[in-house]
This record gives C-alpha cells, structure tokens and sequence, in this order.
C-alpha cells in the first residue's frame, strides 16, 4: 500500500490543463522546422500537418478511452502494463523518460543559443544550466507551480500563433494596408505540389516530433481532481488545435510567401513578419522560440519525474524515487532528471558533435515507438474490457478496430520510412540502440529476480533455517523485503 511520503497530489487546476492541452502541441521546433518541411512539399506541406493531425488526433482518443475507463499517473506505461505484462511496461515506461529527460537537457542547450543573441560576452553553458535550473526550481515547488507555469508559457505560445493567423488572413485576404487578395502563391511555382505526393508523406515524420507533447495531459489529469473529465475534453479539442496552430499558420505561410523563397534551418515566420513590415520579426521570434523552449523544459522536467515515480511503484526504478515531500513533489526523482540535463548540456559544451549528437539522434524516434504501443495497446484492452466490463468504456474510439489498426500500420509505414530518409536514418537506428538498451536492461533484472527467488526457495526448504531469526542487514533480510512486481490492476490501483 502507498505510505504517507509517496503520494502524488492534485494540484492542477481546470484551467492549467485546459492551456497544457492547447500549448502542448506547440513545440520550440514548429517555429523553425517546418521549413524543412515546405522546402519538401511546397504548399502541400500544409496537407502534411493535416495528415499528421489525423494520426495524433486517433491515437488521442485511444489514450484518452482508456485513462478515462482508468485514470492513473503513468497513463499509458500503466496501459501496457496491463495488455501485454511488466515487459511493455518498463519499456514504455524508460523509452518516454528517455525521451523526456534527453529532451530537457537538448532544450537547455537550444536555450542558452537562443540567449546568445541577446548576450554575446556570456558562455552558453552557463546561460543553459541557468534555465534548467530556473525549471528545476518551479518543478520542485509544487505541482501547482508547474501548472502554473505552464498555464503562462502555453498562453503566450496560444496568442503568438493566434494573432499570427489573424494578422496573416488580413495580409492574405487584402484587407492589410498596401494589400490585395492574392493566392498566386499556391500554384504559381511549380503547383500545389510541386514535388509529387511522396515528400508529402515523408514530411510527415518530422512534423508528428512537432506535435509531441499532445499526449501530456493524460499522465498531468492524474495530479487533477477530475482526471476523466479533464482527458475527455483535451482529446476532444486536440484536432482543433492541430487545425489551428499547424495547418492554417503553415498554409498561411506559402500564400505570403513563395515556398521555395524559404530558407531551411531558418524560421519562415521571420519572412513573413517582414512581408508584414514588422522590422524586429527576429527579435521577437528569438522571444517566442525561447518561450517555447522553456515550457519544454518544464513539461520535460515534469514528465521524466513522473515516469521515474511510476517505475520506481513497479520496481522498476529505484526505491527513493517514488518519495515525496509534503507538497506531493517527487524532490528525488526530479532531481535525477535535473542531473541528466546537466550532463547533457556538458556534452552539448564538450562533445557537441559526437556524444551530444547521438544523445539527440538517439531520442528522435522514441516518441512513434510510444505511439505504437498505446495503439496496441488500446486494442488489446478494449476487446478485454468490452467482454469483462464494458460499463469504464464511457469515451470509445469510433470504427474500432478498423481505425486503430489503420493508424498502427500508418505509425510503423512511418518507422520504416525513415529508413529510407538519408536526414531521418541516423534518428532510427540510435533510437533502436537504445530501444534495445532498454529490453536489455529488463532481461537482465527479470533474470537476477528469478535467481533471487530461487534463492530464498532453497532457504525456506530448510526448517532450520526457517526457524533462525533473520539478523538486521542481513542477505536474507534484504531478499526478505523484496516484493513480487504488482499485477497491472493492482499498479494502477496505486498510482491513483
């Protein structure tokens, strides 16, 4: 039974998961990498974002049937867990951490360049472990500081995007000063697509890294006092906000501008604050970018922390990770995550072309592995639920299992496509490094258990040794206190 010290809290209000869901779609990377993704599909890469859209919308709503059916803190490691046995829970449960705390470290280190700008004579590093340690402090706080947090970083996101898209429809439709409706730039260089369909279907594995970050609110609704309501409304609304923010804004961009002006590497937004006339275009998106980059870090820090909290319940991780202090902050484990960070900035200062860039390659594709599994499993556990409880099943996925499938097989063509991708192929195989790394390290703890066990069998066939008293510190004592891995009910039980 969960004791005092390791209880998480519901400290989020309706309003921080409200904005978590709109800005957490919104990555630092959206402001800048969609102009790798023009300068591939022309015009056609806002079908790209619409594509995406549609994937990350399906596999919403199949995570949101089943934390609705089960809210739990671990969200969908608890999921596979469940469907398939502790195995795809460790799995899930490391790869997302990974993902998470890798992405806290790499965004300290796109920080401290962001600031450079403004302050030349400061060494990035410092700049960089300054954020991460500014993050650090509002995580350890409360979880009620986090939101908090988050609520002003995903509302200044929000209105950036929003009145981007409202000054862009005047300048489009003519109603900006010194302007005239024209959509020329559809069409006129070489067409709508100018490429073929294919770089459309490829861009889409950039984009849906982009949109990571949807699936936040389902693992923060645990740390809410109406998880189920907070998930059924943000899965609602999520396609919504994808429309908004990606589609509109990116086809908004190649009307003002003829996409094959756009140069890679380099925020589109900036020439389109130009055609705009608005002269500080740079300055401002360096701000917004910058803003973005610290609600990663702190949706990193928070994520990572809850993962290592989640594991450490299944031992999994270690003990000391699953304390709390009497705000309901899991001080330790946030502190690990702060730790790895630091050594990535480190690596990102020392080693930026070797070490830091496997750390960033070897992340890249860990998201899509999370996505396929809570595809499958949604559909193992909807079929075990439809016919042992079908009444949790309040907040169903339509057409199943026809959709769900679909959007699995989607997922891996875009694993496999990657293969194909020169830019993309590096990102794969180090994810499958440490895909494997992470199986691995499973194997080998499921094996030292096994011996364990056997251990403390042979010991209780003795009667005499059954009758000895077991000494404090002892090797006995410490097998004595093991405790067997949790089924999936019962683990979910005690994450509530």
């Amino acid at each position: 039974m969960p004791g005092e010290h390791d209880q998480l809290q519901a400290g989020l209000k309706k309003r921080h998961l409200t904005m978590l869901s709109l800005g957490g779609v919104i990555g630092a990377g959206f402001f800048v990498g969609i102009s790798a993704i023009i300068n591939q599909a022309g015009p056609a890469a806002a079908l790209t974002c619409a594509i995406t859209g549609v994937i990350v919308f399906v596999v919403m709503r199949m995570l949101g049937e089943m934390a609705v059916a089960k809210p739990c803190t671990g969200s969908f490691t608890e999921y596979a867990r469940m469907a398939f046995g502790p195995w795809a829970g460790f799995a899930t449960g490391w790869l997302y951490w990974y993902f998470w705390v890798m992405v806290v470290g790499i965004e300290a280190v796109i920080g401290g360049s962001l600031l450079a700008r403004w302050f030349p004579d400061v060494p990035m590093w410092i700049m960089s472990a300054g954020l991460l340690l500014i993050m650090t402090l509002v995580n350890l706080a409360s979880v009620g500081n986090f939101g908090e947090a988050e609520y002003w970083f995903a509302g200044i996101k929000v209105t950036v995007i929003l009145a981007f898209i409202v000054v862009a429809s005047l300048f489009v439709f003519g109603l900006w000063p010194g302007t005239h409706a024209d959509f020329s730039n559809l069409i006129d260089h070489g067409g709508f697509m100018p490429n073929g369909f294919g770089p459309v279907l490829v861009g889409v594995v950039a984009v849906i890294f982009s949109m990571t970050g949807a699936e936040l609110v389902t693992i923060a609704a645990a740390e809410s006092p109406e998880p189920g309501e907070s998930i059924r409304r943000a899965t609602n609304t999520v396609v919504f906000r994808v429309l908004a923010f990606f589609v509109i804004s990116t086809l908004l961009l190649v009307t003002m501008v003829p996409w094959d002006a756009f140069t890679v590497g380099e925020s589109p937004f900036i020439d389109a604050l130009s055609r705009l006339g608005v002269g500080a275009g740079a300055d401002i998106l360096n701000l917004v970018v910058l803003v973005a980059v610290l609600s990663c870090l702190n949706s990193g820090l928070y994520t990572a922390s809850r993962m290592l909290f989640t594991l450490s319940r299944h031992q999994n991780a270690p003990g000391w990770m699953v304390r709390t202090n009497s705000r309901g902050v899991p001080v330790k484990g946030v502190l690990a995550c702060t730790v790895i960070g630091y050594g990535c900035i480190a690596a990102g200062y020392i080693w930026p072309d070797t070490i830091f860039m496997f750390l960033v390659n070897s992340s890249g594709a860990v998201c899509l592995f999370v996505y396929v599994f809570i595809c499958a499993s949604e559909i193992r556990l909807r079929r075990r639920w439809e016919r042992t409880s079908p009444e949790i099943l309040e907040f169903r996925v339509w057409l199943f299992p026809v959709v769900p499938i679909l959007v699995t097989l989607v997922i891996l063509s875009v694993l496999v496509g990657m293969a194909f991708v020169s830019d993309m192929r590096a990102q794969l195989m180090q994810s499958l490094i440490a895909f494997a790394v992470i199986l691995g390290a499973y194997l080998v703890k499921r094996t030292l258990g096994r011996r364990r066990g056997r251990t403390a069998e042979a010991g209780d066939a003795s009667p005499v040794e059954q009758s000895r008293p077991v000494e404090p510190g002892s090797v006995a004592e410490a097998d004595s206190a093991e405790q067997p891995e949790s089924s999936g009910t019962a683990a979910v039980t005690a994450a509530r």
